[in-house]
């Protein structure tokens, strides 16, 4: 498929029509194929490889979120997510065009993993709100934890700010890997330099994802630490100050 293709294709992973959980109302999320992280704790282990998926064209997917119109507006919108997102920006910016001359609420979960290119700066510029997982504040312990440092995505963060892009900061919290007291107070000193940030959420750990890492294949880490607990929610919470 070349560039052009890109523009009207995506590789999708899955749909969910009534989703609660990925932005403000109730949200029409697409799941989109391919992730270039390698996140310990990841759920989705099956979004990873590019090769799977399907490919669907531009006008079949706008087709599907217009049928669900009148339930995800005015209130709620679109959300894109994966894998990861950016991945396909092609795909996004000529779907997001779409979007927002329908009237629809537009939103990508990212990890923000990328370089700002000419490309991001248009994607962005047609993105009501970005959902932001920062991976972990220290970068040693995030190239741990998912393979690669955290500067891009730090550098992400600033470029939202800096050009008045609405932040959702989500950061898991594992056990042990990203609830150190620390890590906490850096995360809330560098959440505090940022002026568009309108919530922060802290999604706690589970394994419930450990099956698919073993059905490809593959080895499963934190299969011995344990999911986060309500109470681990709270704590962080207090030290974040949210």
């Amino acid at each position: 498929m070349d560039k052009e293709d890109l523009k009207y294709y995506a590789k999708v992973h899955s749909i969910e029509s009534f989703g609660t959980v990925d932005g403000p109302g109730i949200r029409f999320v697409l799941f989109l194929q391919g992730c270039h992280l390698q996140c310990k704790y990841c759920h989705n282990r099956d979004t990873w490889d590019m090769n799977g998926g399907s490919y669907q064209s531009l006008d079949e997917i706008y087709e599907k979120i217009l049928k669900y119109k009148n339930y995800i507006c005015p209130n709620g919108g679109v959300t894109v997510t994966g894998g990861e997102p950016l991945l396909q920006i092609h795909f996004l910016i000529s779907l997001f065009k779409k979007l927002k001359d329908s009237g629809i609420h537009t939103c990508i979960d990212t990890s923000g993993m990328v370089a700002i290119t000419k490309n991001v700066e248009e994607l962005l510029s047609l993105t009501d709100l970005v959902l932001l997982d920062i991976k972990h504040i220290d970068n040693e312990k995030c190239k741990e934890l998912v393979g690669v440092g955290n500067t891009l995505e730090l550098k992400f963060a600033k470029y939202l700010s800096d050009h008045n892009i609405p932040i959702w900061i989500r950061q898991v919290l594992v056990p042990g890997l990203t609830d150190d007291k620390e890590d906490l107070l850096k995360l809330k000193d560098f959440i505090s330099t940022l002026k568009t940030v309108q919530k922060v959420e802290l999604l706690p750990y589970h394994n419930m994802g450990s099956y698919k890492w073993k059905k490809l294949g593959n080895v499963y880490s934190l299969e011995n630490t344990p999911p986060a607990t309500p109470e681990d929610i709270e704590r962080a919470k207090k030290i974040l100050k949210i």
